[in-house]
């Protein structure tokens, strides 16, 4: 699987994707500046949202759309007024992108509806991602898989079924690229109800790449993840929490993006294969395991004793294991204190 030139899977460095989504409070400059930190972030990605607030729902503001629950960072807010204010205007889309390419960071999006993929069409992105909320609106991933471009497809909320039929639906319609995204879509979501042991599970039962979107507080869940096999992360993105937005809430800044970036290629690099035995960076180590060495002189036919045989270190001598092989047993020479125990010592 490859993005934009960045190859996708367990054999490469995950891919770090910053989600901008609502968080340039309505200001393009803002916007851009945001690209920019991401890029200095060592991100590979840059990920915003194409919809309109019409697009979306209806502008009401009672009933159904309306959000009610006081858990909600969104409480009190009509679905309408929401995603007005954390919408990307259809026209600053061409500058981010090519903020993006000025960057060297790749830039892709999510669609809502089939006209916003006919929109993105024409920057010619490179991969779509499909938002949990979406997982069910098979018309949407058809109409995305027909592009034949890679399908990144948030699993939030869905059940094992609908992800096997979001997943057929898009490989019957044309699209061989498929990663899904262990989400859990509750913002922020807290850690002990992310269960990424699912990851690699998912990577079995549909035989395709697996990452992430987390919208846990800080990197943990996101490390973790990728110790598991993740080979996407994608985290919510600000300049600065304090400045309050939509999705300000569970963003992470520029530090600790650079701080992800970093950490999970080294959680990645240390995942190496299954191995025992001496590693290349191991061998200079060897000798200060513990081996047999003489303690005290000894004579010609003298036996070695708990007095003058002991497991020491410098590694020279004969293996520790050997120690009650060898204890009883006489000495053929002069043997001198501070010698390593050697079968040749044998009489």
């Amino acid at each position: 699987m490859n993005i934009g030139g960045v190859p996708i899977g367990q054999g490469h460095a995950p891919l770090i994707v910053a989600e901008l989504s609502g968080n340039h409070n309505g200001s393009l400059d803002s916007a851009l500046s945001i690209v920019d930190a991401a890029a200095a972030s060592g991100v590979h990605a840059l990920k915003i949202q194409t919809y309109t607030a019409d697009s979306m729902t209806l502008d009401m503001r009672s009933g159904d759309f309306f959000i009610s629950d006081p858990t909600s960072p969104w409480h009190g807010r009509s679905l309408y007024d929401l995603y007005q204010e954390a919408h990307t205007p259809l026209d600053w889309h061409e500058a981010i992108f090519e903020r993006c390419a000025k960057q060297g960071i790749v830039a892709f999006s999510t669609p809502f509806d089939s006209d916003a993929v006919d929109f993105l069409e024409a920057f010619n992105v490179p991969c779509y991602k499909i938002a949990s909320f979406e997982n069910n609106h098979l018309p949407l991933i058809r109409k995305v898989a027909s592009t034949g471009k890679p399908i990144l497809l948030s699993t939030g909320m869905a059940s094992v079924a609908e992800l096997d039929d979001a997943v057929k639906v898009a490989r019957e319609a044309g699209c061989d690229d498929i990663a899904l995204l262990k989400c859990t879509s509750a913002y922020p979501s807290s850690p002990k109800f992310s269960n990424i042991t699912t990851i690699p599970h998912m990577r079995d039962l549909f035989r395709c790449e697996v990452g992430m979107s987390d919208h846990t507080i800080g990197i943990g869940v996101a490390l973790a993840g990728v110790a598991l096999g993740a080979s996407i992360v994608e985290k919510h993105f600000t300049l600065d929490r304090s400045t309050g937005g939509v999705d300000s809430q569970f963003s992470i800044e520029p530090s600790e993006m650079r701080l992800l970036v970093d950490e999970s290629l080294r959680v990645w690099q240390s995942l190496g294969e299954i191995r025992y035995g001496v590693e290349k960076a191991e061998n200079e180590s060897q000798i200060f395991r513990r081996s047999l060495y003489i303690t005290r002189d000894m004579k010609k036919g003298d036996v070695f004793s708990a007095q003058n045989l002991r497991a020491i270190r410098p590694g020279y001598g004969l293996s520790p294991k050997f120690y009650d092989l060898l204890l009883g047993k006489a000495v053929n020479r002069q043997v001198l204190r501070g010698t390593p125990a050697s079968w040749d010592l044998l009489g």
